[in-house]
């Protein structure tokens, strides 16, 4: 695979589209489970065990400000995708290269320490 490099404005878009994508998967996982509020549901008793497992607890919902904050963010992660997507670069190569590239483009603005598709693949 040749050692190009690739434009500073689809790198930072890229570098910015993983940053982006980390917050929202972050602040998603911080928020009640139900956008609005709903009561819960118990869990159902193993009959052997006496463990209950399901159910959950009720839910408050999301704030005003939460819902704008996660709609914030999945917007800013639509653009991105669309910018690095839709780069000119792409036009210059075809067919597997493309993929070879932009796999190569993602690995190379992922931030350090993150988990990749390899790992998890190799963990499992």
């Amino acid at each position: 695979m040749a050692a190009t490099s690739f434009p500073d404005d689809l790198l930072a878009a890229q570098t910015r589209l993983h940053q982006a994508t980390a917050e929202l998967s972050a602040l998603l996982r911080s928020l009640p489970w139900s956008v609005e509020p709903l009561d819960g549901w118990s869990g159902i008793e193993h009959p052997h065990t006496g463990e209950v497992t399901g159910g959950q607890e009720p839910s408050p919902g999301w704030t005003d400000e939460q819902q704008a904050a996660v709609g914030r963010l999945r917007q800013e992660c639509l653009e991105l995708a669309a910018t690095v997507s839709t780069h000119p670069y792409w036009k210059t190569f075809e067919g597997a290269g493309v993929v070879k590239e932009r796999m190569r483009l993602k690995a190379t603005a992922r931030p350090s320490g993150a988990v990749t598709a390899e790992d998890l693949s190799t963990a499992a």
